[in-house]
């Protein structure tokens, strides 16, 4: 008899592939060779060629740790054993800059949309499981991101390139994962960055949460999944009302792009700001915090003659009856 975790994991990776189905794709896993990466390429790897599909990993070995090397060759041995068809080895430079997380996460998410390229791959799969979603959104409202941190990580984009990005395991918990990999007797790494706490989501996994379990009850993790999904729907709302109004209310300008003042007045605040964030984001591509975002809304709602607004790549300037954006 099928263990039930093996079988809401499989599950869950199946749901995800199905627009696939019988294409002939391939289909990439992000490998670390933890119990949530493992977990992810195992059910792949059983469920991706039942629908016509090939599965390959790839295992991005940082550097960062010693013996990161004899890790990732283990991982991709894993892989092969499990089924998949190929299970390649991408090693990566970080070079620290903006911090070595982000550093680490942007040289690794290179590498896999390279290694995406190199086998024709149409999605990466990444087995990211629900409490690390529970994780990231704590973290966006520490930092008082707003909503579209708080919606947390999606469990489908597609990028510029059309390659789709997937995580299968959302609504699957990390305590599933472990057990799954005990379920099919496969031996999973313990990455000691897991518990080191000089990182910020190390201290949320095992000091904030356990804390909020404890003090406000069991549930706390779900929860917070939940909010994030809410939040991505209407997130997906508010997306959808901009792309319709926002060429009736946007006008090329000398060096940028102006946008009406009343038009900014006759909107609610939530869609004045979001128009503000997407035209610069879109036009200039930086991205405002919340109160650079409210003082160029100042510039319609509160106008006293007040000067240009210097923002991380443009200005905001009010002209008339529009509010004009520039390059600087």
């Amino acid at each position: 008899m099928l263990d039930p975790v093996i079988a809401a994991v499989r599950r869950a990776v199946r749901e995800s592939l199905a627009p696939f189905e019988s294409s002939g794709a391939t289909v990439l896993v992000a490998l670390s060779g933890g119990p949530d990466s493992l977990a992810l390429a195992a059910a792949a790897a059983f469920e991706g060629p039942r629908l016509g599909l090939e599965v390959r990993t790839v295992t991005v070995d940082h550097g960062l740790q010693s013996g990161s090397d004899e890790v990732a060759a283990r991982a991709a041995q894993q892989a092969s054993e499990l089924g998949a068809s190929d299970a390649r080895i991408a090693r990566v430079t970080v070079d620290g800059e903006g911090g070595p997380e982000a550093a680490a996460r942007d040289a690794r998410h290179a590498a896999l949309r390279s290694a995406a390229a190199d086998a024709g791959a149409v999605a990466i799969l990444l087995g990211h499981t629900l409490d690390d979603q529970a994780e990231t959104v704590l973290l966006g409202l520490a930092r008082g991101a707003g909503a579209a941190s708080l919606q947390g990580m999606s469990p489908r984009l597609l990028d510029d390139r059309g390659l789709a990005w997937i995580r299968p395991l959302l609504g699957i918990r990390r305590a599933e994962t472990r057990a799954f990999c005990v379920a099919s007797g496969i031996d999973a790494w313990a990455d000691p960055h897991n518990a080191d706490e000089r990182f910020a989501r190390v201290r949320v996994r095992e000091r904030v949460l356990p804390t909020l379990e404890t003090e406000i009850g069991p549930g706390i993790a779900d929860a917070l999944a939940r909010t994030a999904e809410q939040l991505r729907e209407d997130n997906d709302a508010f997306a959808a009302m901009i792309d319709e109004i926002i060429e009736d209310i946007v006008e090329h300008a000398e060096a940028g792009i102006a946008v009406s003042v009343a038009a900014l007045q006759s909107n609610p605040a939530a869609l004045r700001h979001r128009v503000i964030r997407h035209v610069v984001q879109s036009e200039f591509g930086s991205s405002l915090t919340r109160v650079q975002t409210l003082e160029v809304a100042r510039l319609a709602t509160e106008w006293h003659g007040q000067g240009p607004i210097d923002l991380p790549s443009c200005r905001a300037s009010r002209t008339g009856g529009r509010i004009v954006f520039t390059a600087r």
